[in-house]
C-alpha cells in the first residue's frame, strides 16, 4: 500500500510520524513524507523519501519567539503584539497554499493520508478530495473533551475560515460548516494518541461522554520514538560513572534567550546542592558561557539510554522529552515556554512526579528550591512507580503501524 505522511514542526514534532513511517516501510509499504524544508535531512536519515512542506520550522519560530516574549513580559504593548500577529499570519497564509499543493501531488493514488498534529485541517481536505482515509497522529490531547476546548476550536476555525474556504474551493469541495476537528471525527477518521493514557487519567471516558468517541477510535499507543543512539552516549556514560548521578538539563530545539545566563544559573544552583549537571545544548549555543567542573555539556544524546542514569531531568516540556523522563523513572522539572509545554508541566505536577514553572521566571534561587522539591523521596518513589505504567517505545510504534494498516485495509474494502 501507499502511505503519505504529512507533518510540520520541530524534530520532536516529526519524530512520532517518522517512527511510524519507518515501521510501515520496513513492512514493505510505499511511504512518502512531507516535512518542513529544514527537516528533510532528518526524515532521509531514517531512510524515508521526503519533500518540502511549507516554510522552514526554524524560520517560523523566530516570529513565534518574539510574540511569546512580548506577550508574557510586556502584554500591555499592544502595537508590538499586533505586529507579531501580523507576521505570524503571513506565515500561516504562505504555508496553507503551499502545503495544499504539495499534498495534492503527493497523495494522488495513496491508500491513506496520515497527518501530524499541526495543519491537520488542510490535510483533511486533501484526503476528502481524494476520498481516501485520514489518520491524525496526536502527541498531545488536542481533541475537545469540554465545551471550553470546543469553543477554542470554533474560534480558530473562524480565524482561518477564509483560507480553508479558498482551499476547499480549489479542491472542488463545498464550504465547511463546522471546525475541522469535528469534521475529522464525524468522518470516522483514525485518531492515534501518541502518548500514554496513564498521563491523562479519565481522558478516554471524558471523550466518550463529550462526543461519543470510544477508545478503539482514539487508541493510545504511547509516545513514539526512533530510539537512536548517538556517538557521544558512551562518553556520557563514562563521565556519569566517574561520580554521582547528575541532573540532566535540556531545552530542545528552541534556543534559550540567554545561554550565558542559563548556564550560570545551572552551574550555581547545582553547586549549592552539591550536584553534577549534564546539559544537552540541542538548539542552544553554550560555547561562550561560563565553565564549571561539575557541569558537562553535550550537543545531543540518547534520552532513553541516559535519563535512567540521572537523578532528575530538567527540560522544556516537549511531549517526547516528557515521555522519556517518565519512562526513565526519575522526577522531572519542566521549565516551559510554549502552551503545550505548560500543559505537560501541569500534568507532571498532577501526577506528583515533578513540578513546573515558566522558563522566564526561573532564577538561581527558584531553581534550587524546585530541584530540592523534586529530589525529595516521595517524588523519587512516585516517578519510579509511574514508569511501570508507561508503554515500551518499540511496542508503541508497532501498535501504531498495526492500527494504520488495519484502518487502510478496512477503508479500502468499505
Amino acid at each position: 500500500m501507499k502511505f503519505v505522511l504529512a507533518c510540520w514542526g520541530s524534530r520532536g514534532d516529526l519524530e512520532p510520524c517518522v517512527a511510524v513511517g519507518r515501521e510501515l516501510q520496513l513492512r514493505g509499504h510505499d511511504v512518502r513524507m512531507a516535512v518542513p524544508p529544514d527537516q528533510i535531512g532528518f526524515a532521509e536519515k531514517a531512510g524515508l523519501a521526503a519533500v518540502a512542506y511549507g516554510v522552514d520550522w526554524s524560520a517560523s519560530m523566530v516570529v513565534t519567539r518574539k510574540f511569546l516574549n512580548s506577550f508574557y513580559r510586556k502584554p500591555w504593548r499592544i502595537p508590538d503584539l499586533i505586529s507579531f500577529v501580523r507576521d505570524e499570519w503571513e506565515v500561516v497564509t504562505q504555508c496553507w497554499g503551499d502545503m495544499s499543493s504539495t499534498l495534492m501531488s503527493l497523495a494522488d493514488g495513496a491508500d491513506l493520508l496520515l497527518t501530524g498534529q499541526s495543519w491537520e485541517e488542510q490535510a483533511s481536505n486533501v484526503a476528502e478530495h481524494y476520498k481516501i482515509p485520514l489518520t491524525a497522529l496526536h502527541y498531545n490531547p488536542v481533541r475537545a473533551n469540554s465545551y471550553a476546548v470546543a469553543a477554542y476550536e470554533a474560534l480558530y476555525w473562524r480565524l482561518t475560515k477564509k483560507l480553508e474556504d479558498a482551499q476547499r474551493r480549489e479542491l472542488g469541495l463545498p464550504k465547511a460548516t463546522s471546525p475541522a476537528p469535528r469534521r475529522i471525527t464525524e468522518r470516522g477518521s483514525l485518531e492515534l494518541q501518541a502518548y500514554d493514557e496513564a498521563c491523562f487519567p479519565g481522558l478516554a471516558a471524558a471523550w466518550a461522554k463529550f462526543d461519543g468517541r470510544q477508545l478503539s477510535q482514539r487508541p493510545f499507543v504511547g509516545a513514539l520514538t526512533l530510539q537512536w543512539h548517538t556517538d557521544v552516549d558512551e562518553e556520557i556514560a563514562a563521565w556519569i560513572a566517574e561520580g554521582t548521578p547528575p541532573i540532566s538539563f535540556g531545552f530542545g530545539s528552541i534556543p534559550v534567550d540567554s545561554p550565558t545566563d542559563t548556564m550560570a544559573m545551572i552551574g550555581a544552583a547545582c553547586a549549592q546542592l552539591g550536584e553534577r549537571a549534564l546539559v544537552c545544548s540541542a538548539g542552544s549555543d553554550f560555547t561562550n558561557g561560563p565553565r564549571f567542573e561539575h557541569v558537562k555539556v553535550v550537543e545531543t544524546m540518547d534520552y532513553a539510554a541516559i535519563f535512567p542514569t540521572c537523578r532528575a531531568v530538567v527540560h522544556r516540556g516537549g511531549s517526547g522529552t516528557t515521555a522519556a523522563a517518565l519512562r526513565a523513572g526519575v522526577p522531572t522539572l519542566i521549565l516551559w515556554k510554549l502552551p503545550d509545554q505548560r500543559m505537560w508541566g501541569t500534568q507532571v505536577k498532577r501526577l506528583e512526579v515533578g513540578t513546573a514553572r515558566r522558563f522566564s521566571t526561573a532564577t538561581e534561587k527558584r531553581l534550587v528550591a524546585d530541584l530540592r522539591t523534586i529530589l525529595a523521596p516521595q517524588y523519587v518513589a512516585q516517578a519510579r512507580e509511574f514508569a511501570t505504567r508507561m508503554t515500551d517505545p518499540s511496542k508503541g510504534v508497532a501498535a501504531a503501524a498495526d492500527h494504520v494498516e488495519k484502518f487502510a485495509r478496512l477503508s479500502r474494502v468499505g
